[in-house]
């Protein structure tokens, strides 16, 4: 059997997580709103015709924050279409994802949504095709107590006081040629520091994200990066970055190693922020916002433009997605000392964690399980691990680690888990030296396994690909010993001997 070893201390830590690093992303594309979170007349719908069903499931994932209303959608949207009564509201085209939008779901519908979930939002302005005057109308609607026309509005539609929403997006992937009103750099830089100017003159106290190279494939990355910093810089508080990890025709061991591009990815975008830092001789350290993120394969469902609430991107992920998903969020908490925003994309239905049918059934997916794992216990102090663990080579990748892990030391609630991935076809021992934690004691190991790497979860069996409990570990005089299956995602919690919860 392989052998891995590591040491966990208290004085080796990488930071604190910020609670909005377990979000999600909500986007007017296919069926996530309509058919998705949204269904009136379906058999579990509330007054406001929010599923029922859907809305528990996502209450399992503990959610902190979620993005809206996009995405691509945002750069052709007016706001103003989705408020007010409903019956008032125009039916439009959608030219990001060619779909009819009815526009019977908006702000307001969003925000009652949100507040059944009970996450915040983090909300996106349209600088695609509009800029300063949406954006400053929009926080006024949001944010603005009231005596104006925006917020009286507002109070019109029957919403007293305003949302405080502290959170938003300058925009979204305006660097892409899909894009609707693509920027140039320096364009986008220009809009986006002035529109961030007029939004914190009607509220001070909000945060803004200014938009980051779309991937890193793009030609422009990260040049991109550091133009749009030169304008931005003192005016935003968080940089965007994206990554979908996309199998395609690669091998499974390939595929596994995937994430080590997100990492690079991570390092190079920091690397930009501080460049731009010192070129500007500011004190100010920019962190990032990853506010999408996630794995992709082909859909399951074709896509039929021109609808409303067609399924797009509609897949049934497999196993092995639910492996290179667990390890994406792993590097993103890695990396807690500069990420303090992620929103996984997106929640239902499109590359979700939650599938649905149209008045039908809602099942979760297989990567529902390692985003819930690590919402529930990866809050805390992230510990630097200190691994040595086998590896292996690809044609794409050469020293790659067998085993993926990271470690939370929660405090407040005298908790340790460890997070340990399998990349290998074969078990691991995984030695851990936990003397520094000596009063703790094990609590359970979960592990997500299954010996088809193609097996998904479906409406008729919606528990073939789901955690357990397991024997798998053991504790001896401050050793940690755990056998970490061939392909598989755990999760070992400790806790302070004598608490049981």
């Amino acid at each position: 059997m392989k052998k891995a070893t590591m040491i966990l201390s208290k004085d080796f830590s990488i930071g604190q997580t910020d609670e909005r690093l377990f979000g999600s992303f909500v986007e007017h594309m296919g069926s996530v709103v309509y058919n998705g979170i949204y269904e009136p007349g379906h058999v579990t719908a509330d007054e406001e015709g929010f599923r029922g069903d859907v809305l528990e499931l996502v209450k399992e994932l503990n959610l902190s924050m979620v993005r809206y209303p996009g995405g691509n959608f945002t750069s052709g949207y007016n706001w103003e279409d989705g408020i007010g009564p409903r019956e008032n509201r125009p039916v439009k085209l959608d030219l990001a994802w060619r779909q009819i939008e009815p526009n019977s779901f908006g702000l307001d519908e969003f925000m009652k949504w949100l507040g059944k979930v009970g996450a915040d939002p983090i909300m996106t302005v349209n600088l695609g095709t509009r800029g300063i005057d949406e954006a400053r109308n929009m926080i006024e609607y949001c944010n603005f107590s009231g005596g104006s026309q925006w917020s009286d509005l507002r109070k019109s539609h029957g919403v007293e006081k305003p949302y405080g929403i502290k959170t938003w997006c300058l925009g979204n992937e305006l660097d892409g040629e899909w894009q609707i009103a693509r920027k140039t750099a320096d364009a986008y830089g220009l809009l986006a520091c002035e529109t961030a100017k007029a939004m914190r003159w009607v509220d001070p106290s909000i945060e803004l994200v200014a938009v980051g190279s779309s991937a890193r494939h793009m030609p422009t990355f990260p040049e991109w990066d550091k133009t749009v910093l030169m304008h931005t810089y003192e005016h935003a508080d968080y940089l965007s970055l994206h990554n979908y990890i996309s199998k395609k025709e690669a091998d499974t061991a390939t595929y596994l190693a995937m994430p080590l591009d997100m990492e690079r990815q991570i390092r190079e975008v920091i690397a930009t922020c501080d460049y731009v830092q010192s070129r500007k001789r500011s004190n100010k350290t920019m962190f990032l916002s990853f506010d999408e993120w996630n794995v992709w394969r082909a859909p399951d469902v074709a896509y039929t433009p021109w609808q409303t609430g067609c399924p797009y991107d509609w897949v049934k992920f497999h196993m092995e997605d639910a492996l290179v998903f667990g390890s994406a969020m792993l590097t993103i908490l890695r990396n807690a000392d500069r990420i303090k925003i992620a929103c996984q994309s997106l929640l239902v239905n499109t590359i979700p964690m939650i599938l649905t049918e149209k008045g039908g059934q809602a099942w979760r997916n297989p990567t529902f399980y390692p985003f819930a794992h690590v919402s529930q216990f990866g809050r805390g102090t992230i510990l630097r691990n200190m691994l040595n663990t086998p590896k292996y080579d690809t044609s794409v990748y050469t020293d790659v680690p067998v085993i993926d892990s990271l470690s939370v030391y929660n405090e407040e609630k005298a908790e340790l888990t460890v997070f340990a991935l399998n990349r290998s076809s074969e078990d691991v021992q995984l030695e851990t030296d936990i003397r520094d934690f000596n009063d703790f004691t094990l609590h359970q190991h979960i592990v997500m396994k299954n010996n088809n790497l193609s097996a998904v979860n479906t409406a008729e069996a919606p528990l073939t690909v789901v955690p357990r409990v397991c024997d798998d570990s053991s504790m001896d005089n401050g050793l940690l010993s755990s056998r970490i299956a061939p392909y598989s995602w755990n999760v070992i919690r400790l806790k302070v001997k004598g608490d049981q919860r």
